[in-house]
């Protein structure tokens, strides 16, 4: 199994840059940082985890500059959004975002998507809630288009450009892999649909077996290699027995959470974590 870390960058805590040093040279596989432009002061929408929302919330960096900074001094650590919210982005900005970054980093990057839980958060984007799931396609198509194509357009129902130029295209082909978070059945349909794999959080999904059993028999009905949709788990208990049960069903990368501390905290923290690199390998 691969493991990686994910931790909110934040202004107060460990630097983006020191956090990837650090995972490398432990032998982590990757990092993975989420995304929110900004968060509603109204504070309407509950938190899901249940109780107050944690201040890293709203004081973390954003994700693409935050990625950049991690990849620049490491080499061959992948860096990830874990997730960035597409229905809060301009889909002509993002692609040259994502395409710059694979491209910087010589094809580091894994992108990992989804269409995120703040209402007001969305709103202020311009984003309607019922309508974020068809959005988030949409937009994701579109860039494809972008990626693939020299001379790219598109004419959907909320994504509308003309023949457009946009280089530098991505490194890895035919795009950095697409992984959609997601917990129901309804969003295993869009992993197969339009995406490369499969993040869920480890305590929304009770019957992980039986779902990465679903996600395979939907990808053989339409047509997909099961093998070529992977399964990452976030939040992954650090404890080798239960991280090699959850590769015994079909997990492929587990995610380890840090906390948004200082330097010091957070490197002892992977220091724990450390022996768990080689203890799945």
């Amino acid at each position: 199994m691969k493991l990686g870390l994910t931790m909110f960058p934040t202004d107060y805590s460990i630097r983006p840059d020191d956090f990837a040093r650090a995972a490398e040279e432990r032998g982590f596989e990757s990092i993975w940082f989420p995304e929110h432009t900004h968060i509603p002061a109204s504070r309407k929408t509950p938190y899901p985890a249940g109780g107050e929302l944690p201040k890293e919330y709203s004081h973390s960096h954003d994700p693409f500059v935050a990625l950049m900074a991690a990849a620049a001094v490491t080499k061959k650590l992948k860096v990830a959004t874990g997730i960035c919210l597409v229905i809060e982005r301009d889909p002509i900005t993002l692609a040259k975002e994502v395409s710059s970054l694979d491209a910087l980093s010589d094809g580091r990057f894994l992108f990992g998507i989804g269409p995120g839980w703040n209402v007001e958060e969305m709103e202020n984007h311009g984003t309607d809630y019922k309508r974020r799931w068809k959005l988030q396609r949409e937009r994701i198509l579109a860039m494809k288009r972008i990626w693939t194509e020299d001379e790219a357009s598109f004419d959907g129902e909320f994504v509308k450009f003309d023949r457009i130029w946009q280089w530098p295209k991505p490194a890895q082909k035919p795009h950095p892999p697409i992984l959609l978070g997601t917990h129901d059945e309804k969003g295993l349909d869009r992993v197969v649909a339009y995406c490369d794999g499969w993040i869920p959080i480890g305590f929304a999904v009770p019957d992980l077996a039986g779902m990465i059993e679903k996600l395979h028999a939907k990808a053989r009905a339409a047509g997909r290699d099961p093998k070529s949709l992977s399964v990452t788990l976030f939040w992954t208990p650090p404890d080798a027995d239960q991280l090699k049960r959850l590769e015994e069903i079909g997990v492929e990368r587990g995610i380890l959470a840090v906390p948004s501390e200082s330097r010091d905290k957070v490197v002892s923290i992977l220091d724990r974590y450390a022996p768990l690199v080689n203890a799945v390998r």
